[in-house]
């Protein structure tokens, strides 16, 4: 069974695979652990590694960072990957820009992270609330840099654009998965259209560093990831990262194959060469794993490879 057949994301197929040893993560503990908790408890503001059951969890709140989820907790789009509730969101909560820059503050952030749900009911697709996230932050937080990881608010150049033109560093948005299985994996979104987000980036704002995220595990061919890297570098992006995808439930697509961390190392030499500044790749790299790190060393490297 794999992603190849129409059925392959019937969740009555999905199988119970035992995790292998290097994929098991600490339970939470630590006061930083609490410390986080509480601020992002005070805050009121959602963070993906709790609605979308991350694994990295435990191991980021100790060192008291978070990735932010503004718009609310339900998303207006069902990809087959996600554990965040689809539904009904609320409308933008206008205090939502200065609860997170607060939070930010009080956890001494020196690279704030900020993604959303899709909001595909907002004109915009929440465009100007990201940009007001961004704006709060550089205002209580004015030495650090900023991430954001939006939708690909259907494709809108003038949403893209009005993200950047709050300045953020990074400019994130991710790819997720091969050409072939972006339909079954993200049926409300597009392969075409998400390089179209980072191709827009690059010409409107070349100076805001671009990056991507793919998953592996759910049916792709090595040969299909190297066309996303290339891909990828043609549409302009200079950062990726390569994680494995881990079922949240049974609710979601199965996992075709655990990939080794030696295959991961393969795989970031791979992506190296075909032209990233900066890539991270291991089983547990999600999008904001070590994010400033990742953004560092892309700064760094930008001068020589430009």
């Amino acid at each position: 069974m794999t992603l190849h057949t129409p059925n392959a994301l019937d969740k009555s197929q999905s199988s119970a695979r035992r995790l292998p040893p290097w994929l098991k993560r600490p339970l939470p503990a630590g006061a930083s652990f609490a410390q986080t908790s509480q601020a992002v408890a005070v805050s009121g503001i959602a963070t993906v590694c709790q609605h979308a059951k991350c694994p990295n969890r435990a191991e980021c709140w100790s060192h008291r960072t978070a990735t932010f989820m503004i718009l609310g907790h339900h998303c207006t789009r069902r990809c087959a990957f996600c554990a965040v509730q689809t539904g009904r969101p609320a409308s933008p909560e206008p205090d939502e820009p200065q609860r997170l820059a607060r939070a930010a503050a009080e956890l001494g952030l020196r690279h704030v992270v900020i993604t959303a749900v899709a909001r595909d009911d907002l004109r915009d697709g929440g465009a100007a609330h990201f940009a007001a996230c961004v704006q709060a932050v550089r205002q209580q937080c004015p030495s650090a840099t900023i991430e954001v990881l939006p939708s690909d608010m259907k494709g809108s150049e003038a949403s893209i654009h009005a993200l950047c033109d709050a300045a953020p560093h990074v400019y994130n948005h991710n790819l997720e998965t091969v050409e072939r299985l972006t339909p079954g994996v993200r049926p409300q979104a597009g392969y075409e259209r998400s390089l179209g987000v980072i191709r827009s980036v690059r010409a409107y704002s070349p100076e805001i560093l671009t990056k991507s995220g793919l998953m592996v595990g759910l049916g792709e061919e090595r040969d299909e990831l190297r066309q996303a890297f290339d891909d990828l570098v043609c549409a302009g992006c200079r950062i990726l990262t390569i994680g494995q995808y881990l079922q949240p439930s049974s609710a979601q697509a199965p996992v075709q194959k655990y990939y080794p961390p030696d295959e991961f190392r393969e795989l970031a030499d791979e992506a190296r060469a075909a032209g990233f500044f900066s890539v991270a790749a291991g089983p547990f790299v999600r999008s904001s794993y070590n994010a400033a790190e990742v953004f560092e060393a892309a700064r760094a490297a930008a001068p020589q490879a430009s």
